[in-house]
């Protein structure tokens, strides 16, 4: 107890000193709570996107399936068997066709891939029901990324090509029933959606498909030639994405600490060098040198204690009013290919904000005991007289 109120009685003595390290030492408590908590946020709100547009609860693929080859596409499609459309009907599975095809926008050509779905779908998130329209057309749904690439909008037709299951070549005009706007450019690039009925008999693939999504309630296994694809293989890059970024935001975290520690260090070498008459009248009034070191070591880490107070003050406002504004993200932020909003909602869990406290804690901590253990080597009497060992 004596040992924190004279710790206590220093850093207050010290004045702009204590306080300059402080502030020093709260922002980078604030700003490491800050950047895990918008990685957080959008590690959650992306997955949670991912799945509601694209990828389920999994999903079984063709065994020649390849998401990154589209040439796969050609031979990636087989029957449903009496198994799977069972699971169909029960609303676990839904059926995926996927194909290549080239459309010719107002005179321009740009390579698209068809992908026809159940309009009555209700396990993603895409506006299927828009593709009911019973108009002698084929219907199509289209994200605000192709819509602006191809320069297309609702109610705009467009004439389709593709080559069917014997590689003959057809072509079509579609119907624009809709524009979907989408935080996953993975169901959105290059992608024209169709009634898979429509797409079936345009290539002559009846009953077949290269995928089927999974429903929240429904667990993937292999069934048939069909090969299970969980959540972590889906997800496998996004969550490769998320690990490095945390991995580059420990160099942010090492260099904020750094320059804090290094202060509070500093301070604690100038003290010790300064301070060698009131350690040795410590000494000399009957403390022993564990006690000594004990005091200074406390000083020190007070600052993270001070720190964390400061930083409470008005860090706690800050993260609030992002926690309900969200943090705007620009509009190029899409075009990278991964799952993003227009703005991030960070989330502070308080498993992290705990690890935080106890980071910036022992480190102040450690950073101060290493200075105060040259206490332990002073003699009294030379102390008393302000001799440095």
């Amino acid at each position: 107890m004596l040992a924190i109120q004279l710790a206590i009685k220093n850093l207050l003595g010290a004045g702009l000193r204590t306080w300059l390290n402080v502030a020093v030492l709260s922002f980078a408590f604030v700003v490491i709570v800050f950047y895990n908590g918008m990685l957080d946020g959008w590690n959650r709100q992306a997955l949670k996107d991912t799945r509601e547009w694209e990828v389920g609860n999994g999903q079984l693929w063709h065994p020649a399936y390849d998401r990154y080859d589209p040439f796969s596409l050609q031979e990636a499609h087989a029957p449903l068997s009496g198994e799977v459309v069972s699971l169909v009907q029960r609303k676990q599975l839904t059926p995926v066709l996927i194909t290549q095809a080239s459309a010719y926008p107002k005179g321009r050509m740009i390579n698209i891939v068809l992908k026809g779905i159940d309009p009555d779908q209700q396990m993603l998130k895409l506006p299927t029901s828009l593709l009911k329209e019973d108009s002698g057309e084929i219907p199509a749904l289209i994200g605000k990324r192709m819509a602006q690439s191809a320069r297309l909008k609702t109610g705009d037709k467009v004439l389709v090509r593709w080559r069917d299951k014997n590689g003959t070549f057809d072509a079509r005009e579609i119907h624009i029933a809709g524009v979907f706007d989408a935080n996953v450019p993975s169901v959105d690039n290059g992608q024209f959606w169709i009634p898979l009925g429509n797409l079936q008999q345009m290539t002559g693939m009846e009953n077949e498909a290269t995928l089927l999504v999974a429903a929240n309630t429904h667990t993937v296994q292999k069934t048939g030639i069909w090969e299970a694809r969980d959540l972590d293989f889906l997800l496998k890059e996004f969550n490769e994405i998320m690990d490095s970024k945390k991995g580059s935001s420990k160099v942010i975290y090492f260099l904020l600490l750094a320059i804090a520690l290094l202060a509070i260090f500093d301070t604690q070498v100038l003290s010790v060098f300064r301070r060698q008459k009131e350690i040795g009248t410590y000494i000399a009034l009957g403390m022993t040198r564990a006690e000594v070191v004990r005091i200074f070591t406390v000083e020190g880490s007070a600052h993270s204690f001070l720190a964390l107070l400061l930083g409470a003050l008005y860090g706690i406002p800050f993260l609030a009013y992002l926690a309900k504004t969200g943090i705007p993200m620009p509009k190029s932020a899409g075009e990278a290919g991964i799952a993003i909003s227009d703005s991030i909602i960070p989330v502070y869990s308080a498993g992290m904000v705990v690890t935080t406290i106890l980071l910036v804690v022992i480190t102040a901590t450690v950073v101060s005991y290493f200075p105060a253990r040259r206490i332990s080597s002073m003699k009294p009497t030379e102390a008393l007289k302000g001799k440095i060992q």
